[in-house]
């Protein structure tokens, strides 16, 4: 059925938008819904010069179609070209989720290596086997170009932290524990190691950006 690999694109970009992490990329429904719009494009094109005649040196002679004299094909090109449309727009709704969703977690620090080995863990149509990366190749490219683009526009703030909460704290301290190495940092009362399973009571300003991140978390 025309549409189906589009609607399918369009059910994982809403569910993708109320997940913490960005599953893998539906490589196989892309290139199907893909290879749809240009199927039907050729259809379309066939239908369209199907009234086209041949003069008697071989030469193909183009005749004017009516729609009125034949309403039965130029409904079918008509809901082909619907259908060509409404694929282009699921596609588009997919990648601008998705692009979304990588825009997101960059400005919320995670790294690139992160953001390639991100996922859900659950099945996806056209997401391939093993422990390869969640994301396309041209979604890598962009998440290094993005993430270069963002560190030049921080640069410029230097006294600003852009990626941190826009909600005011309700504590200047709070308590934090470990969850992985984290080695040296400095905080503006000294230098403190963090290692696994350790727990500090830090300023909150101080590890935002590693909370954000998942290396500490906030205790109650």
């Amino acid at each position: 059925m025309y549409g189906e690999h589009g609607h399918k694109l369009v059910t994982d970009a809403k569910r993708i938008q109320g997940l913490d992490k960005l599953p893998p990329y539906a490589t196989t429904t892309v290139r199907a819904a893909t290879k749809e719009v240009r199927d039907l494009e050729r259809d379309a094109n066939t239908l369209y010069n199907s009234s086209s005649t041949q003069s008697s040196d071989g030469s193909q002679i183009k005749s004017s179609f009516n729609p009125a004299e034949d309403p039965a094909r130029a409904c079918a090109i008509f809901v082909n070209h619907v259908s060509m449309r409404r694929n282009k727009r699921c596609l588009l709704a997919y990648h601008k989720t998705r692009t979304d969703k990588l825009e997101e977690m960059c400005w919320e620090g995670l790294d690139v290596s992160d953001l390639s080995q991100a996922s859900t863990g659950a099945s996806q149509s056209g997401a391939q086997n093993g422990p390869s990366s969640s994301l396309s190749a041209e979604e890598e490219q962009f998440v290094h170009q993005y993430s270069d683009l963002l560190a030049a526009y921080k640069g410029q703030w230097t006294d600003i932290d852009l990626t941190g909460s826009l909600e005011p704290p309700k504590d200047i301290f709070i308590d934090v524990r470990v969850l992985k190495d984290a080695g040296e940092i400095q905080t503006e009362y000294g230098s403190i190691t963090l290692t696994k399973n350790s727990q500090f009571y830090v300023r909150q300003g101080d590890v935002e950006r590693l909370i954000q991140q998942g290396y500490l978390q906030k205790l109650s």
